[in-house]
């Protein structure tokens, strides 16, 4: 076997996988956190690597599996359906996955049946945070709206994204603007496919078999 192809024959976790099964409600998930980091870890975008992104400054750890979908992409479509954002931060969109089993390995991908979101916004950037339930969960997986989950987890999510960037003694660059239920996510989710396939356009996005 030659090395150098050996070990360059993993596919690129933004764009060398599927969006998912069934987008926009089924979806892949590439993992780049889960709830027990105390670093924020993020994919390299010319490698496809993980890298440590920063320490987390805050005390708070992720209350769910947090990472992007595959050939997605925040782009003008996705800043067009929030209505506060100048425009989107050019990045993979984000997932937030629930589990009722501990998960504490990222750089993993999984299946996430879509229920809702969260329109947040990063110093005016349009930064929505899909939420979703791991697919086959014992306990969540028959979830189909944001409201079939608890509250308090809901709330948790927004109190996690909207502290943790915060430092002491200056201003908040992060807000939740709106939750939103499948109906919404289905249109982020779409309009994230489309930004994608704009900037990366065939043969890169050609579907790729058994990933």
């Amino acid at each position: 076997m030659d090395p150098i192809r050996y070990y360059t024959s993993r596919p690129h976790p933004w764009h060398g996988l599927r969006c998912g099964p069934d987008p926009p409600r089924v979806v892949q998930a590439f993992i780049e956190i889960t709830p027990f980091d105390l670093v924020k870890y993020e994919v390299d975008k010319e490698s496809g690597y993980l890298r440590v992104d920063r320490p987390q400054r805050s005390s708070a750890t992720p209350p769910m599996l947090y990472g992007f979908m595959p050939r997605t992409l925040c782009g003008n479509r996705v800043a067009a359906l929030s209505p506060h954002a100048k425009n989107a931060d050019g990045d993979p969109l984000d997932i937030c996955v629930i589990s009722e089993r501990p998960i504490n390995k990222s750089d993993l991908v999984l299946d996430v049946r879509v229920v809702g979101g969260l329109q947040m916004l990063d110093d005016g950037e349009a930064d929505d945070k899909i939420i979703g339930v791991l697919v086959g969960d014992p306990v969540w997986d028959s979830a189909r709206e944001l409201s079939d989950l608890p509250p308090l987890l809901v709330e948790r999510m927004q109190h996690y994204f909207s502290t943790y960037k915060m430092r002491i003694g200056e201003s908040q660059t992060v807000s939740i603007r709106d939750l939103y239920g499948f109906e919404r996510a289905a249109k982020v989710v779409a309009a994230a496919m489309a930004d994608y396939n704009e900037v990366y356009p065939d043969p890169i996005n050609k579907p790729l078999g058994g990933v």
